[in-house]
């Protein structure tokens, strides 16, 4: 089937915000009085808080109690602290243009909340070109969970293999895989070719996407 849309993630992918992230957590839990190491939280940055926290904590929930305000403090320190800091990926402006030129239609399919979004895409410098999303907010569990690149499907109202989703952790490729989602992964978001061995290709960044676009999965429109 011809390719119709884009779902795209934004941290790692449109926007170099994954250590801004874990930094982000590492503060929250020292706040309320949890040693977490950087190391610790880098790999996990993808997933959404749900994941995240019981998996640093396991007898906390992001769902209730000192988990759920740890949570919330780190989106408050995302959205006021760290997130109007960090820079766009390479070439992500003009690759999200090219795709509209092209006639995809893109849907955004992040772990991150709704008010943290906005923040990072105008750090992405693409608020003005991105107006369609899911976030952790349409999604019953985050990723690697499928939900949210099911809700992205249900809101561009295509089949699966008539898109395609552009991410950069293993857990986009998991989520999405797992709702029949095809992925082309970029290196910018600190995982290695191993880790995003599943995709359908792999990219530095937007701006080798683009230089290649004529011969990547978004030109090949009978997929």
């Amino acid at each position: 089937m011809a390719l119709q849309g884009v779902i795209l993630d934004v941290d790692g992918t449109l926007v170099l915000s994954n250590d801004a992230h874990a930094e982000a957590w590492v503060e929250a839990f020292k706040d309320f009085g949890y040693e977490i190491k950087f190391d610790q939280v880098r790999p996990l940055i993808g997933m959404g808080s749900d994941q995240v926290v019981p998996k640093l904590v396991p007898e906390l929930s992001a769902e209730e109690g000192k988990g759920k305000e740890i949570s919330a403090h780190r989106k408050k320190l995302i959205v006021n602290k760290y997130a109007p800091n960090v820079t766009p990926a390479n070439g992500t402006r003009q690759l999200v243009e090219r795709m509209r030129d092209d006639g995809l239609r893109l849907m955004i399919a992040t772990s991150a909340k709704s008010e943290e979004l906005s923040v990072l895409l105008k750090s992405a410098q693409v608020d003005d070109l991105l107006d369609e999303a899911t976030t952790s907010n349409d999604a019953e569990s985050s990723k690697p969970a499928p939900d949210i690149v099911e809700a992205a499907l249900s809101k561009l109202n295509m089949p699966p293999d008539s898109v395609v989703m552009i991410g950069d952790t293993p857990y986009d490729i998991q989520s999405a895989n797992a709702a029949g989602v095809d992925v082309i992964a970029f290196r910018c978001g600190g995982f290695d070719d191993t880790q995003l061995s599943e995709a359908i290709a792999i990219y530095d960044d937007p701006a080798d996407l683009l230089a290649q676009y004529e011969h990547s999965p978004l030109a090949n429109r009978k997929r």
